[in-house]
């Protein structure tokens, strides 16, 4: 029976011992290059509570109800009123908007809905318009949310917030109407509106050219607007704004004008410049910064040790791993589901599954229940090595338990039913997903297709892509399938 503690002795006998081990098990740079996107996305997503997302996160408080001399049940009431009669309006207005064309008055006929204007409905209306985006209506999608966004701007006793400029600025990002988009951010400035974090953080996201990226990074640390709440410096905003598009050059040198203007780095910028660096596999300055944060009065925090925990996955050392496990609780940081789920992610991808089990096991004796990515990382990496068998066992027992497999779940399972020739079991998958509201994204078409053709079944194939098309998905990158033959 795999015993995890016979592995190796412990490692870890307080921070300076744990910097060491850190050290030690990075020293095969080639080895660890790859693989840190959960660790990268729950960075990007530190400070989450307080920093709005344009979809998620946008509040209701931009319009307050004034419940001075009501009662509790008498606000709740008008609440929900309020909320409902946005939400109506807001459908009335897309319906609207969906009429426009040559020889249609989209102002007049909004006009007579007599609806009443509210943050509220404007942003239900913007979202519904941004949702709905896609290749080939883009165009038409930018103007009909700039033409929505112009017509209720322009009325009496409302006006726009800067979570409205946002959603049309995201809007036309996705329309990749660039020009516009800037338009926007020097009308905010111009109106006196704050440039925030978020602003940046949609500017950026659209800058495929490293050279326009530090540009705009740039403005935005000259500019006497920008509020970069509701992180400590706009340095910090910045350089988390820079991690979601892997701008680490980039996140280099705005660390360096960071400690040029005098800011002394926290516990985030710490962990964003040390991903940086072991991204771009300087980790001599890793261990450095490791180093400097615990000297500064930092000590590894919740994110340091889910970086580390990938490390140790990936160098395939289980036994350091439990050691690391045990000092973090020791040190007042008890290990969540995300740290496990991520030394079991490095651990898959050294193909050591037992370890995988090992600690899949220890995450539910630690009183940690395995959601939804826990189980997918199983079973992506049982289908990686070739255990079928174990990944379906996985997969039933997600659904014992109450969990809804997601695309990624699935795509693994049709990967691993074609791969081991059940072709018939991954076509009836696919139907599976979908019967229970799970729509398959382009990625689950294309590894479908893709193992039909090599296994020489081109009309399972052909009839996998028709009825990708007939249901008008994904229509605009038929031509990434290769040898796809319109009939």
């Amino acid at each position: 029976m795999f015993s995890i503690a016979q592995l190796g002795h412990k490692f870890v006998h307080g921070v300076s011992c744990f910097r060491g081990i850190s050290r030690h098990l990075c020293s095969n740079t080639n080895d660890f290059i790859d693989g840190l996107r959960r660790i990268e996305k729950h960075l990007i997503e530190h400070q989450n509570g307080s920093n709005s997302n344009h979809l998620s996160h946008e509040t209701l408080e931009e319009d307050p109800i004034d419940n001075a001399g009501t009662s509790g049940r008498q606000y709740v009431f008008n609440r929900a009123s309020f909320i409902r009669n946005a939400k109506i309006g807001a459908t009335k207005a897309l319906k609207v908007l969906q009429q426009d064309g040559p020889g249609f008055d989209t102002k007049s006929a909004l006009d007579s809905l007599e609806i009443e204007l509210s943050c509220l409905l404007v942003r239900e209306v913007l979202i519904g318009i941004l949702k709905n985006i896609n290749h080939v209506n883009r165009d038409r999608c930018a103007k009909l949310g700039y033409k929505f966004f112009v017509w209720s701007g322009e009325k009496e006793n409302y006006s726009h917030t800067v979570n409205t400029y946002h959603l049309i600025m995201q809007i036309f990002a996705e329309s990749e109407e660039y020009k516009a988009m800037w338009r926007l951010v020097d009308e905010m400035t111009e109106k006196g509106y704050p440039v925030t974090s978020r602003t940046f953080n949609i500017l950026i996201c659209t800058c495929g050219d490293a050279g326009v990226a530090k540009k705009v990074v740039e403005r935005f640390i000259k500019s006497k607007s920008f509020n970069f709440r509701p992180f400590s410096h706009c340095f910090n905003a910045i350089l988390h704004s820079l991690l979601a598009v892997k701008q680490y050059k980039l996140i280099e040198w705005v660390y360096q004008q960071m400690l040029t203007d005098g800011h002394q780095p926290d516990s985030l910028t710490y962990n964003i410049i040390m991903y940086t660096k072991y991204r771009l596999g300087k980790l001599g300055q890793f261990h450095r910064l490791l180093d400097e944060m615990s000297r500064s009065g930092f000590p590894p925090d919740f994110h340091t040790f889910n970086i580390l925990l990938h490390i140790l996955g990936k160098g395939d050392k289980p036994a350091a791993a439990v050691d690391l496990l045990t000092h973090m609780k020791e040190v007042g940081i008890e290990p969540s589901v995300l740290h496990f789920t991520t030394l079991i992610d490095g651990l898959s991808r050294a193909r050591n599954m037992e370890a995988c089990k090992y600690f899949f096991d220890e995450m539910i004796n630690y009183g940690c229940e395995p959601d939804v990515v826990a189980y997918t990382v199983m079973i992506t990496g049982y289908i990686a090595v070739g255990q079928l068998e174990k990944a379906e066992e996985m997969f039933s027992e997600m659904f014992i338990n109450g969990k809804i497999p997601n695309v990624y779940t699935y795509n693994s399972m049709i990967r691993g039913l074609c791969m081991a020739g059940k072709f018939e079991y991954a076509c009836l998958m696919l139907k599976e997903m979908e019967s229970r509201g799970c729509n398959p994204n382009f990625l689950v078409y294309s590894t479908l297709v893709s193992y039909l053709r090599k296994a020489g079944k081109f009309s399972e194939a052909h009839e996998v892509i028709k009825q990708m098309v007939e249901k008008g998905q994904y229509t605009h990158l038929l031509h990434k399938i290769r040898r796809y033959r319109r009939c």
